[in-house]
């Protein structure tokens, strides 16, 4: 983007995700990246140094910081606090996803955002990438009949407050919103808990305003990863690795059963850039941001239902 300001950009929270913005934002042309804020000192001063940025250990003193743009990438508890303070200091603000603990506090970012004036998106990274964004285009002029999505792996090693609903399952309710253009309208989980406080094994199915119907299948008990998404139209069906980044696209089946296949081409590209990328668009255009406040709310909302908290 020629000619347009380089914006001021810290990260709260230099966990893993926070770690991974930070080194993407320092790469990028449009940030500068400038504070890094962690409660825990080693941890806020070692990611600030590999940047030359400054360290802060305090909410306020990021808040305080007189930056442009912000990433709150802390535990989820803490997003709204943060993301609202920053908001109403006129920072513009990518919180991580799931955008919030509860709906009244993903509801407070919103309002905060838009009595400010500022851009709040959301972190669906998973929106970004290159293989769902090549379902996206092939489905583009197709009716949906149904969607199966993947999302399994082993027990992770570091266990936070949440379970696989929160963690993993709010980023393939995103992208069945995403690839719909509809509303979850109902949901059927089935939920289990094996070993861990939290479900650590989930079975989803969903619903949509426009007759569609998904499933998602996730767990921490999967000793490998794997992350797939299947879709069926009424004239293909297109099945994506999340991982490889390989679309197949199966169609023309005949009565006889046969079918022609074809690779559908999907483009080398970070996720993660390219959601920091949409989201200094949307500060420097004053676009809508690819994914919304509210998109993040109806997701949480999705994910709480399937948790009987909604």
């Amino acid at each position: 983007m020629p000619n347009t300001p380089v914006l001021k950009i810290g990260v709260a929270g230099a966990g893993v995700m926070g770690r991974n913005h930070a080194r993407v934002a320092a790469e990028m042309r449009e940030f500068a990246l400038t504070t890094i804020f962690d409660p825990d000192r080693v941890t806020a001063e070692g990611v600030a140094s590999a940047y030359e940025a400054q360290a802060v250990t305090t909410a306020r003193a990021f808040v305080d910081a007189g930056l442009d743009a912000a990433i709150v990438a802390t535990p989820n508890r803490f997003h709204a606090e943060v993301g609202v303070a920053l908001l109403e200091q006129g920072v513009h603000v990518l919180v991580e996803k799931p955008i919030a603990a509860s709906v009244a506090d993903a509801q407070r970012m919103i309002d905060a955002a838009r009595a400010n004036d500022r851009v709040l998106m959301v972190g669906q990274v998973e929106r970004f990438n290159p293989a769902v964004e090549t379902v996206k285009r092939a489905v583009a002029d197709d009716d949906i009949i149904s969607i199966q999505i993947t999302r399994v792996g082993p027990f992770p090693p570091r266990m936070g407050e949440v379970g696989v609903v929160i963690d993993l399952a709010v980023h393939d309710i995103d992208i069945i919103r995403h690839l719909t253009g509809s509303e979850i309208v109902e949901v059927q989980p089935q939920l289990a808990r094996t070993r861990a406080d939290r479900e650590d094994t989930a079975l989803l199915q969903f619903r949509l305003d426009n007759d569609v119907i998904a499933h998602i299948t996730t767990n921490w008990v999967t000793p490998y990863k794997t992350r797939t998404l299947q879709v069926a139209t009424k004239t293909k069906f297109i099945v994506a690795d999340l991982i490889t980044r390989q679309v197949t696209e199966y169609f023309g089946q005949q009565p006889d059963g046969s079918y022609s296949t074809r690779m559908l081409n999907s483009w080398p590209a970070e996720p993660l850039r390219k959601e920091l990328e949409a989201f200094a668009r949307a500060i420097t255009t004053g676009e809508t941001p690819a994914v919304t406040g509210e998109d993040g709310l109806r997701n949480l909302e999705v994910a709480l239902r399937c948790l009987g908290e909604g």
